[in-house]
């Protein structure tokens, strides 16, 4: 995919380098001609410097032939007007990052296909590690009312050494959550598991839950300490 980033600051440079070895074609824009030079020189990737709202910047950066962009600017309302263009253009995937809740309608009439809070996501992670210090991640999904949570099993966990099948036919075990990966060590792949996979101590799994259920889940796994 032919990517642009409007923004070469921390996040737009982040996501460069996770993208490029993915085997995307990233081009950043900015303002900042040293940022721009730092994204051709240390990660590789185009830079066009001028700013990701203006048009003749956006149009030889090549909009016309994106499939995504990434509206990363330091203020929503660059951001909206980023969308904006985007939409215009005819760019099928267009993903913003949202400072303040109160852009969320303005980027959705805008065009915007994904909008990532970041103040929503790291006030939810700080919550999160104080709430279930137990989780290793936990992500939502439909306005919250989906959690995946991402759990290591130590040797004293209560679901150490048996299979995915008893634990599900457990009366304690929560009704409604699932068990929907299984990484046995951490060199080895997540695979989808079975009703006869075997949890290991050492090992992590993924399970899919309602948010209501995630105390009664952590509790059922003897992990609350």
């Amino acid at each position: 995919m032919y990517v642009l980033i409007g923004g070469a600051g921390m996040m737009g440079l982040d996501l460069a380098k996770t993208l490029l070895p993915m085997g995307h074609t990233i081009a950043v824009l900015d303002t900042d001609p040293l940022a721009c030079q730092h994204a051709r020189e240390k990660i590789g990737v185009m830079a066009f410097e001028g700013s990701a709202v203006n048009t003749s910047i956006l149009m030889e950066a090549g909009i016309r032939k994106a499939d995504a962009i990434i509206a990363a600017l330091p203020q929503d309302a660059l951001n909206l007007a980023m969308v904006t263009l985007a939409k215009h253009y005819g760019v099928g995937q267009i993903v913003v990052r949202m400072s303040d809740r109160d852009f969320a309608e303005p980027y959705q009439l805008a065009g915007a296909t994904h909008i990532i809070s970041t103040t929503e996501l790291a006030i939810a992670r700080v919550v999160n590690a104080i709430e279930y210090p137990q989780v290793d991640a936990m992500m939502h999904f439909e306005q919250g009312q989906v959690e995946v949570l991402k759990l290591s099993l130590p040797q004293q966990c209560s679901i150490v050494g048996r299979s995915v099948a008893e634990i599900a036919q457990d009366p304690r075990f929560p009704e409604g959550t699932l068990i929907i990966g299984y990484q046995g060590h951490p060199h080895e792949d997540l695979i989808i598991p079975n009703g006869s996979t075997v949890l290991e101590s050492g090992s992590t799994i993924l399970t899919v839950t309602k948010p209501d259920l995630v105390r009664q889940m952590i509790t059922f796994m003897g992990l609350c300490t």
